[in-house]
């Protein structure tokens, strides 16, 4: 070992016994879950949600392991991203529509039951995000045919949850499960044309009962630990950002006898604050802004659980092994791709069926990253972008003529799909020569996050601060916060330790 590598071991070692303060790790956590779930609402269920995943496991993993390998940075992101997915296959809509649909307006019995609803679907959502960050971080080996038997068994809990708590289903005899959180005729008995929707929360929530349960039996505390927090990071993100819309909607009828001051006083704040900013509260995209309060809550939710079991992290400075060849590895990769394209720009309804349980699609990327080396750089770069770039282009030059065809594919889909390709075998690349876990995500991370900027910002017909507030306008300027945010703490946190490969394999 020459003096330079030794010396960065020595820096990457002291950069260790010293964890990352609360005040930072809350701040950028929160600025990435922002970020991400406001994005992921432009975007749809399962592969818009890996967006948040990503950027939050990319913010923690450059915090806390510094001297983490680059394989065993890029594993824990990937699974994460790839958790986060899980959620996206719970119907929500009309969940949220019972606590400020104007039909129900003003029944509090709906109200509570909507918001018990979301609390239940945002814990199941991000506690699957919180497990998978933490087994990839807690030191323990999961090797991919174990844990391709877990997924499994996890897959025949989803049917035998949705079994027991979301059936039956019948409306046309209007026969609903007992717990269900959609549009029910308890709420609007008067409503011909109500249109229930089947629930696989259910599912869901007895799958991650089961992994929380085998976490404990492989006596991976962290896994077990960051599952709890992000149950609660999701339960509170949920109804705490629909409690924000709701808000607006409810008006003053949500604050009356002794809440009546205290009400009063806040409107007046928000009055002169919306008269200062020219209607600013008035234009603002209620929907999203939910969004992106939960996505800050789980955030900062997921960033205060790691940094209370910051002792738990065990990622080290040793690769972890890896078992596909190359060309297994881009097998799969052609596999999946093909698979997403069919998913989301396709109806196939076999397909279809089997692909929108979430649990199913993760099946191939899960054993992928746990086994290869390339695998865990593609899914957080280019798979990860393909649905995403793809649904920009199809909303800009197919659905509406903002964008012509020809730039379209080029800016939006080949762009994109060249860099994030190009940077993933760079990274996967120099993971052999020794690339230290925080350069990776340092740089990944400035990648990821203005390329779903800029995607969203195409997305939302380029709304710039100086056209005026509009709805989407007003949501870009959060975006640009958390954007700003995240870059800049990336670009200059801990440069040092990590300007150096920690070793030369």
């Amino acid at each position: 070992m020459n003096d330079v590598t030794a010396e960065v071991r020595n820096n990457e070692h002291a950069d260790t016994t010293v964890s990352p303060p609360l005040w930072l790790t809350l701040l950028l956590a929160a600025s990435a879950g922002g970020l991400g779930w406001g994005i992921r609402g432009q975007y749809g269920h399962e592969t818009g949600a890996m967006i948040p995943g990503v950027l939050v496991a990319l913010s923690l993993v450059f915090l806390y392991c510094p001297r983490a390998t680059s394989l065993q940075a890029a594993r824990a992101v990937a699974l994460t991203a790839t958790a986060f997915s899980f959620g996206g296959s719970m119907t929500y809509g009309q969940t949220v529509g019972l606590t400020f649909d104007s039909e129900i307006l003003g029944n509090w019995d709906a109200f509570w039951w909507g918001m018990l609803g979301l609390f239940l679907k945002g814990g199941i959502w991000i506690g699957f995000g919180g497990a998978f960050l933490g087994l990839a971080l807690g030191g323990r080996r999961y090797r991919p045919l174990e844990f391709l038997s877990v997924l499994f068994g996890l897959v025949g809990l989803l049917f035998l949850g949705v079994y027991f708590f979301n059936r039956p289903f019948d409306p046309v005899d209007r026969v609903l499960p007992t717990l269900y959180f959609s549009d029910h005729w308890h709420w609007e008995p008067n409503k011909p044309d109500l249109r229930p929707r089947p629930e696989r929360w259910g599912g869901l929530a007895l799958a991650l009962v089961g992994l929380i349960i085998y976490l404990w039996i492989k006596k991976d505390r962290l896994g077990r630990n960051m599952a709890f927090c992000g149950i609660l990071s999701g339960g509170f993100g949920f109804t705490i950002g629909q409690l924000v819309q709701t808000c607006e909607r409810w008006n003053a009828d949500m604050f009356t006898g002794p809440f009546a001051v205290v009400y009063n006083a806040g409107a007046s704040v928000v009055g002169c604050f919306n008269d200062l900013t020219g209607g600013y509260l008035n234009k603002l995209n209620w929907w999203n802004t939910m969004e992106t309060v939960f996505g800050l809550v789980l955030g900062f939710g997921l960033g205060l659980g790691l940094w209370l079991n910051r002792r738990n992290v065990n990622a080290n400075d040793s690769d972890p092994p890896v078992e596909f060849t190359p060309a297994q590895e881009v097998v799969l990769a052609i596999v999946h791709a093909a698979g997403l394209c069919v998913w989301n720009f396709m109806s196939v309804r076999h397909f279809d069926a089997l692909a929108d349980h979430a649990l199913t699609m993760g099946f191939i990327p899960i054993v992928a990253i746990l086994g290869g080396r390339y695998w865990p750089y593609l899914l957080s770069l280019p798979l990860l972008a393909i649905p995403i770039a793809g649904k920009t282009l199809r909303m800009m030059s197919l659905e509406t003529d903002q964008i012509n065809m020809v730039p379209g594919w080029l800016f939006l889909i080949d762009l994109p799909m060249v860099v994030t390709l190009c940077s993933a075998l760079y990274f996967a690349h120099h993971s052999r020569l020794g690339q230290s876990g925080r350069t990776f995500t340092r740089w990944t991370l400035v990648l990821a996050t203005w390329l779903y900027f800029s995607l969203n910002f195409v997305f939302f017909g380029f709304p710039w601060p100086w056209e005026g507030i509009s709805g989407r306008a007003s949501n870009n300027l959060i975006y640009i916060v958390c954007t700003v945010i995240l870059t800049v703490t990336a670009l200059t946190y801990r440069r040092r330790s990590s300007a150096v490969p920690l070793s030369v394999r």
